[in-house]
């Protein structure tokens, strides 16, 4: 018997006192989430545990089952509806997440991660991942390229590490990482997950799902130069061991505008996917079985290592760049302590200037702020990124020794760039 469900993912962008019109937004959300048209809905930036459970209650006639992952300082915004009983939940953080002094940016303080579910459809296992990488904030100069290639290759792991027998496994969120970007092809290629979305229709501008010209809350600049937008918000999915199926619809399927308003839904575009699955039959099965063992190596399985070698090294690329990068890092740190501290031990033989008593020992407060600040960051905070770096890089050079030991690393001129 053919199982059919709905996806629907969506990043609401619910900041409290920074998203504009947020209340407005997720009463109209919840209106959409509550027609019955979806089967399971994976939301993100859900910061506000009133919004959370405000949706909660509105849907909870169609979309009886719910989980929100609780997580870091404001929780990781990652939250799950579902039509069918929710039966296990498990949030996976991630080793290397930004950076705690850039509080402009936030993602460190919301302990972001995997989020994952164990769903029971029709008594049968569908396991449901909800993440939100890292964003870019700046394409030219990505500070966080390194943190986002660790958080898409460790959500690959995650993935393949607990699919277990589950008849299909469904990844639906805010990735921050475009088509043809390393953390999305590290992500796609490691999972062996499947991107639900149709190239001819991205190629011709009708994919984006962030900035794109039509939503309200694109920056018009941004709207001018790039009226397509980007695509960064997905639905990937991968069946189980012994089933098979295939992708019946992908679009974006909210209007451009809240209906009687003159707002979108969201800054970013909601991505909905319906997928069919059935058991496989006998030669579908033997296929399977054929590429999981190598015997397809000159074909479509060939042509997925490769893909899968080549992400693997340009991955740890980054990961040796971060790892020097942050070496300099130290440097910097440890010369501003010393430089501050200086200046502190030459104030304290100083007199405060007449009147200013007050000023001159909140100076020497702040400086000493500024110390512990410096020292902090060239040591713990240190020795904390560089463990999560490292951890990531070993890994997927554990990965890659695989690919050499099979003799398809050297074919792919791989092998020789792993170096512990």
């Amino acid at each position: 018997m053919a199982l059919e469900l709905s996806v629907l993912t969506l990043n609401i962008w619910g900041i409290p006192y920074v998203s504009k019109d947020r209340a407005v937004r997720v009463e109209a959300i919840g209106d959409v989430l509550a027609s019955g048209n979806y089967d399971i809905v994976s939301l993100q930036e859900v910061w506000s545990d009133s919004d959370y459970q405000y949706l909660k209650k509105r849907v909870e006639g169609v979309l009886p089952f719910a989980h929100y992952f609780y997580s870091g300082v404001v929780g990781s915004g990652l939250a799950l509806l579902s039509k069918y009983p929710i039966v296990s939940a498990l949030f996976h953080a991630w080793s290397v997440n930004g950076y705690v002094h850039r509080i402009q940016h936030g993602d460190w303080f919301g302990g972001k991660g995997v989020g994952f579910a164990k769903i029971a459809v029709n008594d049968q296992l569908v396991n449901v991942y909800a993440a939100h990488l890292h964003a870019e904030y700046d394409r030219k100069c990505d500070d966080y390229m390194a943190h986002r290639v660790i958080q898409a290759y460790d959500t690959a792991q995650f993935i393949e590490s607990t699919r277990g027998n589950s008849v299909l496994q469904i990844l639906a969120g805010d990735l921050n990482t475009e088509p043809g970007d390393l953390a999305y092809r590290v992500l796609q290629t490691n999972s062996k997950l499947t991107d639900t979305a149709d190239r001819k229709m991205y190629a011709a501008g009708l994919l984006g799902t962030n900035e794109i010209g039509r939503n309200s809350y694109t920056d018009p600049e941004a709207a001018k130069k790039y009226p397509q937008g980007k695509r960064i918000d997905y639905i990937m999915y991968r069946f189980g061991e012994h089933f098979e199926g295939r992708l019946l619809e992908h679009r974006l399927p909210l209007p451009d505008r809240i209906p009687g308003k003159d707002i979108s839904y969201s800054d970013h575009e909601a991505v909905y996917a319906k997928i069919i699955l059935k058991k496989a039959s006998s030669s579908a099965i033997h296929n399977l079985m054929a590429c999981g063992s190598g015997e397809g190596l000159h074909g479509k399985c060939d042509s997925n290592d490769q893909e899968t070698i080549l992400a693997l090294r340009e991955s740890i690329v980054i990961c040796n760049e971060s790892m020097k990068q942050l070496e300099s890092h130290k440097r910097s740190y440890t010369l501003m302590a010393i430089g501050v501290i200086i200046v502190l031990l030459n104030m304290l033989e100083l007199e405060a200037p007449y009147g200013l008593k007050s000023a001159y020992l909140l100076l020497k407060f702040l400086l000493c702020g500024f110390v512990i600040f410096f020292v902090f960051m060239a040591t713990i905070w240190n020795v904390m990124e560089k463990h999560g770096i490292l951890a990531g890089k070993l890994s997927m050079e554990i990965a890659l020794k695989g690919y050499k030991d099979l003799g398809l690393a050297e074919r792919h001129g791989a092998g020789a760039d792993v170096a512990h």
